[in-house]
C-alpha cells in the first residue's frame, strides 16, 4: 500500500514538473488533467472520498474543459496546428 502511494506521488511530482516545462499547450492541459487524476486517487488512499470526487470534477473534468474552450475562443489551437503543419511541410 505504501509502495503504491509512493508511486503516485513521485508520478505527481513528474505531472507537476513536466506540465511546466511542456512548450505545447494541449500537451500541458493533458498532463495537468492527469495530475487531478492522480491526486484524485491520493485522496482515495487518504480516505477522504469527498475530495477525491471533488477533485476529479472539478480539476480534471470541468478545469480541462474550461481550458480548451478558452483556447479554442482565442484561436490557440487553431495556430498551433497551423504551425504543426508548417514544421512538418519544411521537414519534407
Amino acid at each position: 500500500m505504501k509502495v503504491i502511494l509512493l508511486l503516485l506521488v513521485l508520478f505527481l511530482i513528474v505531472c507537476a514538473v513536466s506540465a511546466s516545462i511542456t512548450k505545447n499547450v494541449l500537451v500541458s492541459i493533458i498532463i495537468f488533467m492527469s495530475y487531478s487524476l492522480i491526486m484524485s486517487i491520493i485522496w482515495v488512499f487518504l480516505q477522504a472520498p469527498d475530495l477525491a470526487i471533488t477533485e476529479a470534477a472539478v480539476g480534471a473534468g470541468v478545469t480541462t474543459v474550461l481550458f480548451f474552450a478558452t483556447l479554442r475562443r482565442i484561436n490557440a489551437i487553431d495556430a498551433q496546428d497551423k504551425k504543426e503543419e508548417r514544421r512538418e511541410q519544411d521537414k519534407k
